[in-house]
């Protein structure tokens, strides 16, 4: 990808936090991670929370605590509880740092966090996927590690540097110290003599004898950061750095799994009988430093994949002209970045279904709405909003979030920039394919929304954080940012998520940078890949409990703890809500998105029950109908044929586009 060399506008928010609270020193001049799987850990007082599978891990002053969760299941929620099974920390009197605070972030990677404790000597390398909890005692300290259970017995191997720790909850976990370690117990608390170097912990997650002589065989190396590398497309290759000798045990969600199978996988073994349980399905245990994880190629196209019949031309030639010719007669009339967004793709898609349908007459109309509509947000000229960038974090913000943290929906607070970024580079990459003239000279400006959200490393460019939205872990984005949630960071839409990767490849392909279009179709082969595994509900061969799975064909919100049948915006009864943002916008990436012919079926006929005795759903019944046109598109398109109105990022023509082209 090039580097971006525009800058928009700076600005001094008045709404974020400040970084330096809980980033060590060398990393508070570099663009910060604004929706990392380790926020929390540096937002409010940082004591929230954070899922670090397999366990949750909580921080205060002087301690850590983790929990190996229980998964509590409803027809509405699915999360895992917090309870602080082990909490580590030094048993003599905290030292008094009025320099730090209670705890930093020394350094971080895409799969992994350093925390550091100073007052308890402690520094906790904190890696996604490690079935132990590791921690450097820094100089000689006495340890402590309490629990909120009774503790039933501890017992130690010959030379002191292995514990078996059983609590009255049935849990048992394993101790284990780089020397001898001298560990004593009363009801609640473990106390050891002064140590330093290294002690790991884990849970042994099922009583077979197998997990625990899996744990001892693998109780020696251990990681201490991990990278996520994009340098070919539609493959990630994970390398973590590992200290001590032998093989690194790390554990797998489903989605690895499935991604690890595609490739012939020489450097790794997938331990299937290795388990542990988790709000994202079984994860299993993979023995190898370096992962390949390969998934199938998605097509990145202007138009529908497989055309449009001659025949159908002239409804949808019909509807273009209506469209269009509305088109020019309303300006529009919103400054919200996201609902201004939608316009300007509904109106891109206008350009797009023409030149598919051979009626070329109306593109220059759609040309110049669209650039009277982006030009404004991309040279400084818009009233009441406009794009601004901010340095503390080091990134964009809009000119209202700068100044109010619930404008723009969060945006200024690096909230949904994906969402709103995506729309915004549909419209510039069509207008860049119709006017290259025009895409040359506001090259930059599209580039600094890219990387905004799309920067593959800071030696890359330094003004924006490496992959804003994207977690390289769970392979997909999360779309809140700086702000403090008890379940860690959140996404609802799914599908607009994929909108934004398919959009910056679009961009380029407008363009012609092959770097571009590669990055992009392969974040958005992953973020489709994690949709259909996690937000999209089958009635068989889902992951989710039975409970929740009977009563959900989609989730509404999903959570780095949680999955939730409501949205931010809608209750969970409303299931054309749930359908619809997850489908939104329509396009011929809709096609891959959705292509399981027997689920879209399951979803439309669990949702059109909803549908009795409401008014003013018009623009949601057309998602449902375009999935409907999935397996039955005579009935889809009569349906579609009798709306009387469409969501505002949507339109009639392009209905009939998506129906014609099944």
């Amino acid at each position: 990808m090039a580097p971006s060399s525009f800058l928009f506008p700076q600005t001094q928010s008045t709404v974020l936090p400040n970084p330096s609270n809980f980033f060590s020193q060398n990393l508070v001049s570099s663009p910060l991670p604004t929706n990392s799987f380790f926020q929390n850990f540096v937002l409010q007082n940082g004591s929230q929370a954070e899922y670090i599978h397999p366990y949750l891990i909580k921080s205060s002053n002087s301690s850590l605590s983790a929990s190996f969760p229980f998964l509590f299941f409803s027809a509405a929620v699915l999360y895992q509880v917090f309870v602080p099974d082990l909490t580590i920390s030094s048993s003599q009197n905290p030292h008094t740092y009025s320099q730090q605070p209670s705890h930093f972030i020394s350094s971080y990677s895409d799969l992994g966090v350093t925390l550091d404790i100073p007052s308890s000597n402690l520094r906790f390398f904190l890696v996604r996927g490690s079935p132990f909890l590791t921690a450097s005692v820094t100089k000689p300290t006495p340890l402590s590690i309490t629990t909120v259970h009774t503790i039933v017995s501890l017992s130690s191997c010959d030379d002191n540097t292995k514990y078996t720790l059983k609590l009255n909850n049935s849990q048992t976990w394993l101790i284990y110290s780089s020397s001898p370690i001298h560990l004593t117990h009363d009801a609640s608390e473990v106390k050891s003599k002064p140590f330093s170097g290294v002690i790991r912990v884990a849970v042994v997650p099922n009583s077979d004898t197998k997990y625990e002589e899996t744990l001892d065989k693998f109780s020696s190396c251990y990681p201490v950061s991990g990278d996520a590398a994009l340098k070919k497309p539609f493959r990630v290759v994970y390398k973590w750095q590992k200290k001590r000798s032998g093989d690194l045990l790390m554990l797998a969600h489903p989605l690895h799994v499935k991604l690890l199978s595609y490739n012939n996988n020489r450097d790794v073994t997938v331990l299937h009988d290795f388990k542990y349980r988790s709000v994202d399905g079984d994860l299993v245990g993979v023995v190898g430093d370096s992962w390949v994880l390969q998934t199938d190629p998605v097509p990145v196209t202007w138009h529908s994949v497989k055309g449009i019949k001659e025949e159908s031309y002239n409804e949808i030639v019909s509807a273009l002209y209506k469209d269009v010719k509305e088109l020019n007669s309303s300006a529009i009339a919103t400054n919200s970045s996201y609902f201004y967004g939608k316009l300007v793709g509904r109106a891109a898609r206008l350009a797009l279904i023409a030149e598919e349908v051979s009626f070329p007459k109306v593109i220059p109309k759609v040309r110049e709405f669209l650039k009277e509509t982006i030009q404004p947000w991309l040279d400084g000229t818009f009233k009441g909003n406009g794009f601004l960038y901010e340095r503390k974090w080091g990134g964009l913000v809009t000119k209202q979030g700068s100044t109010d943290s619930t404008a723009d929906f969060g945006f200024g607070i690096y909230n949904d920039h994906h969402f709103h970024l995506g729309y915004f580079l549909y419209g510039i990459a069509v207008l860049a394919k119709f006017d290259p003239k025009w895409g040359q000279k506001y090259k930059p400006q599209a580039y600094s929304l890219v990387t905004d959200f799309l920067n593959l490393g800071q030696r890359y460019n330094s003004d924006y954080p490496r992959l804003r939205c994207f977690d390289p872990y769970k392979l997909h984005s999360w779309a809140a940012g700086l702000t403090e949630f008890q379940d860690g960071r959140n996404q609802e839409s799914s599908s607009e998520a994929v909108n934004a990767y398919y959009s910056a490849a679009l961009v380029g392909l407008a363009y012609g940078d092959k770097r571009l279009v590669a990055t992009g179709s392969t974040l958005l082969a992953l973020e489709i890949s994690a949709a259909q595994t996690w937000w999209h509900v089958k009635v068989e061969n889902n992951l989710y409990d039975e409970e929740f799975a009977k009563d959900n064909r989609i989730v509404g919100i999903l959570w780095a703890n949680k999955r939730d049948s409501k949205l931010w915006w809608a209750p969970a009864e409303c299931r054309e809500c749930r359908l619809s943002i997850q489908v939104l916008p329509l396009l011929p990436i809709t096609e891959p998105l959705f292509f399981d012919a027997a689920y879209a079926k399951e979803l439309v006929e669990w949702t059109l029950p909803s549908f009795k005795n409401k008014t003013d759903i018009e623009g949601w019944k057309g998602f449902t109908y375009a999935l409907q046109g999935i397996y039955d598109k005579k009935t889809a398109l009569k349906n579609i044929r009798m709306l009387k109105g469409f969501d505002d990022g949507n339109s009639f023509s392009n209905l009939l586009w998506w129906i014609h082209s099944r």
